[in-house]
């Protein structure tokens, strides 16, 4: 079901924190997260939050009606909602990667048409980049994109898309009409109206059950001028948008859920009720403690760091930097997940494995297994593997 026709623009008042913001929306997905895992289906309530908060316009310029925000403010919101779900942060977090290369590359008339309504919540955003063959491989695209007088013809398979059957608009990653490679792809948008979706197939996995992440087949004939940026020149909206907003987006979502999941270790901990049925002198807890918070700390530092990175563009190219992204999410996905099994070992079975424990490890654990997997950490290594050749003198960023 479409939303956006049942939610007006943003009530929030003015002042409201962004942080504010994003607890309405933490509140929400709690009031529906039972369902949500149970069912393995998209948290609507939390999307209409995302929506009257303002929270989809976050990355639009204040000039075009958003909220204006920084990459630190990205982090921060999708830290937060990562500690209630991992799925609403990974939700919020790739639709605003979406949201910004169309900031970044929409050119008149789109930009016009686009931004106002991202700024107001009626546009929530999905991304089709996946093939079957190449997984999420951004820099080439077997999926032909037909130019027929002035429109463009979409037909599309993607094995993931994530929130497809609920999304506003879509990026779209295709062969350029005029390639003569598979890596000359170009990236396009298109209003839900446009195209004709059919998913197929369940989403029943293992963690990230609210993300909803059917196959789906796209079809549909857009204007021309829909087309992101230039046609064949994806690979730059690749690396300066997609690829590192990506890790760091990912990553944010990711230490808030190991971050979450330590909180209420804690927490049950500290209960006066807890405190004879755990020995809180025992050498073994308070190790297994630290190497969670050793684990999260460093996550935390090189994240930050590497937020420092992106807001020096003209650096973002080098080797070095390059290798820095690709560790920041090699990392993250799995100290991370490193992190809650400590958490798992400290307190055991009753409050480690069982789902009704208050400590939420049993979701965290399942959610955070799928971050090695998101873009493959075996496919960076053998990337970095390359660059580290070309960086003989280890220049650290």
């Amino acid at each position: 079901m479409n939303t956006a026709a049942h939610v007006k623009a943003d009530t929030t008042p003015a002042d409201t924190t962004l942080l504010e913001r994003a607890a309405a929306v933490c509140r929400a997905a709690e009031e529906e997260l039972e369902q949500t895992e149970r069912e393995a289906v998209f948290p609507l309530r939390a999307l209409e939050e995302m929506r009257r908060t303002g929270l989809l316009g976050l990355m639009v310029p204040k000039e075009d009606g958003g909220l204006g925000g920084t990459l630190t403010d990205l982090v921060d919101v999708t830290m937060l909602m990562g500690r209630t779900d991992m799925s609403i942060a990974m939700i919020f977090t790739m639709h605003c990667q979406q949201a910004q290369a169309l900031v970044r590359y929409a050119r008149s008339p789109l930009r016009e048409e686009v931004l106002p309504r991202l700024a107001a919540g009626e546009l929530y955003l999905a991304s089709v980049t996946t093939e079957a063959g190449k997984g999420g491989h951004l820099f080439r695209s077997e999926a032909p994109l037909r130019e027929v007088d002035s429109t463009l013809e979409i037909d599309r398979t993607a094995p993931i898309v994530t929130g497809g059957t609920v999304a506003d608009g879509f990026l779209i990653t295709m062969r350029s009409p005029y390639a003569t490679a598979d890596h000359h792809v170009s990236l396009v948008y298109a209003h839900t109206h446009q195209l004709k979706r059919e998913a197929s197939g369940q989403w029943s996995p293992l963690g990230m059950r609210a993300t909803h992440s059917l196959p789906m087949r796209i079809t549909g004939t857009i204007p021309g001028h829909q087309v992101v940026g230039e046609h064949g020149a994806f690979h730059e909206i690749a690396q300066t948008v997609f690829g590192p907003l990506a890790h760091v987006g990912w990553s944010a979502a990711w230490l808030g859920t190991a971050s979450g999941a330590l909180s209420r270790v804690l927490r049950l901990l500290r209960e006066p009720a807890n405190r004879k049925r755990f020995d809180m002198g025992s050498e073994l807890l308070l190790t297994r403690l630290s190497r969670a918070r050793q684990r999260l700390d460093t996550v935390h530092a090189l994240l930050r760091r590497t937020e420092d990175l992106l807001t020096r563009e003209e650096e973002l190219a080098a080797t070095n930097s390059q290798l820095m992204l690709n560790s920041l999410k090699i990392t993250a996905s799995e100290q991370c997940h490193a992190a809650v099994e400590d958490l798992i070992d400290a307190v055991g079975l009753r409050h480690g494995y069982l789902r009704d424990s208050p400590t939420g490890l049993e979701k965290a654990l399942r959610d955070l297994r799928s971050a090695k997997l998101n873009y493959s950490n075996d496919r960076l290594h053998l990337a970095d593997g390359q660059l580290c050749l070309l960086d003989p003198d280890v220049r650290l960023y």
